[in-house]
């Protein structure tokens, strides 16, 4: 998942679904708008971290921020400006509620767009469902945002990660089939949806080939404890599911592994490990 070059393509289709909503509105004889539009203004949005442990993915919000404001300056979507909200959940659920029911009940925004984190936006699917509120494009592949049975109003954004760790496990399996797997996850439905994905992907062999699963909190300060026990498990591969916050920099240092096949759940900071460990 790269979320940088995403961002930006979540505004793209966002602002062209803008579009043709507008265009289809401007059909009707009878101007009915619901809440968040005018005739000169699309109110939409966000919740994102742009303090506490994700922090770094406030750029997301940012580059999308940029775009709407780009979309301004050529005129808007037929004439209609878009009042794009982004606000600050610092990645904890309490805040997500408590930023989302400020967006829809006194912003009264048209949907939610683009939120990001699994744990947050499932603190208000089921709340953003019962009001009917739009909760579209969420940086999240969790398999919840992937039920339109039971949440209607939610779409994600992300591709399935049970299907994206299932693909590691593939690898693992092609590369290095006597493996012994180490796992470090985020403990949540992030971090557990992968680890089912990566079981899934190593069927049969999976309670043979995983020798550890070491979970940690996104508020933990370290992941001290959990790389010694991932060291003394014996592993010699390593399957990551956690975001790129401080962690890794724990990994890099303490981790000693010697012919280490890396797998992560976030593309930049795999690289930046693999290099790392593999030194």
């Amino acid at each position: 998942m790269n979320l940088y070059r995403s961002s930006a393509f979540l505004a793209v289709i966002v602002a062209s679904t803008l579009i043709a909503a507008a265009s289809g509105a401007a059909w009707s004889a009878e101007k009915k708008y619901g809440p968040g539009v005018t005739d000169t203004e699309i109110k939409i949005g966000q919740t994102i971290a742009y303090s506490g442990p994700a922090s770094s993915f406030g750029t997301v919000g940012h580059t999308i921020s940029a775009y709407y404001r780009m979309i301004n300056d050529r005129g808007g979507v037929n004439g209609r400006k878009i009042n794009f909200i982004s606000a600050d959940d610092g990645y904890s659920p309490p805040k997500t509620v408590e930023q989302t029911r400020r967006l829809v009940e006194q912003e009264q925004v048209l949907a939610i767009v683009g939120s990001l984190g699994s744990p947050t936006n499932a603190s208000v699917q089921r709340y953003l469902n019962d009001r009917k509120m739009p909760q579209l494009f969420l940086f999240t592949g969790v398999a919840r945002f992937h039920d339109p049975q039971t949440y209607p109003w939610t779409m994600a954004g992300d591709l399935s990660f049970v299907n994206e760790t299932r693909a590691f496990a593939r690898f693992v399996i092609e590369d290095k089939p006597n493996a012994k797997i180490g796992i470090l996850y985020q403990n949540d439905d992030y971090g557990k949806d992968h680890i089912n994905g990566l079981k899934s992907g190593l069927s049969d062999k999976a309670a043979s080939m995983i020798v550890a699963e070491v979970p940690y909190e996104s508020s933990d300060p370290t992941v001290d404890s959990q790389i010694v026990a991932l060291k003394a498990s014996g592993a010699d591969v390593l399957v990551e599911a956690s975001l790129p916050i401080r962690h890794e920099d724990d990994l890099v240092r303490q981790l000693t592994f010697r012919d280490l096949a890396l797998e992560e759940a976030d593309d930049q900071i795999g690289r930046e490990l693999a290099t790392g460990l593999r030194a």
